[in-house]
């Protein structure tokens, strides 16, 4: 094993590069699907006519397919019905539909958990459906979501390494890369690279753990 090697400026740089466009990808996809996952959480728990049966089928075949097969066909099978996307956007995109699957189960579990009690009384006091949700259903849900919402942001960041596969200039690109340059890096490089994924993931986890003690 060679660490002073394989831990030179230029690789050291090269793969915080590649951390670079973890993070963007991770970040984007942590907006997009959270933004998409309340919609179709609050589609289905209000109970919309067809279109909630609709969701709740996508959302259930989506959580039952393996995410690397989501990435294969957003880069690969949609170009064929010409709908063509760059690296970066695709993999943002195949991350943004497996997680919005994911996350709206989470969004679903925390409104169903609100006590219907509370619901009735807002809706007597005056309020309509969607003031209700707004202001006493979806806020006190949201606390409660804290913890299964993080952990799956988390696992989120972790799986933009699957990106590889379609050549994404990611921090396991970057890795690999760099470790096929001596085989002797193999060992020094992927130990960087777990210690980059481990600081990431262990401070977003701490935030998390802050936010639900004070909320």
């Amino acid at each position: 094993m060679d660490f002073i090697g394989a831990y030179s400026y230029d690789n050291v740089m090269y793969l915080l590069q590649g951390l670079g466009v973890s993070i963007a990808v991770a970040a984007a996809a942590i907006v997009l699907s959270f933004i998409l996952a309340c919609l179709l959480a609050i589609i289905r728990y209000a109970r919309i006519p067809v279109l909630s049966q609709i969701v709740a089928v996508c959302v259930e075949t989506i959580r039952n397919l393996p995410l690397l097969l989501i990435i294969f066909f957003v880069y690969f099978a949609l170009p064929e019905v010409g709908i063509k996307m760059s690296v970066f956007t695709s993999a943002i995109v195949a991350l943004t539909i497996f997680e919005a699957a994911m996350i709206s189960e989470i969004v679903r579990a925390g409104l169903l958990s609100i006590d219907k009690g509370q619901i009735e009384a807002a809706r007597s006091s005056g309020l309509s459906y969607t003031q209700t949700l707004r202001f006493i259903t979806l806020p006190q849900a949201l606390r409660r979501m804290v913890p299964p919402i993080v952990g799956q942001f988390i696992s989120l960041i972790k799986d933009t390494s699957l990106t590889v596969i379609i050549s994404l200039p990611e921090l396991m690109h970057s890795a690999k890369v760099v470790s096929g340059q001596n085989f002797n890096y193999v060992i020094p490089i992927y130990l960087l690279a777990a210690l980059f994924y481990f600081i990431i993931n262990f401070t977003l986890s701490s935030v998390a753990k802050r936010i639900e003690v004070r909320v």
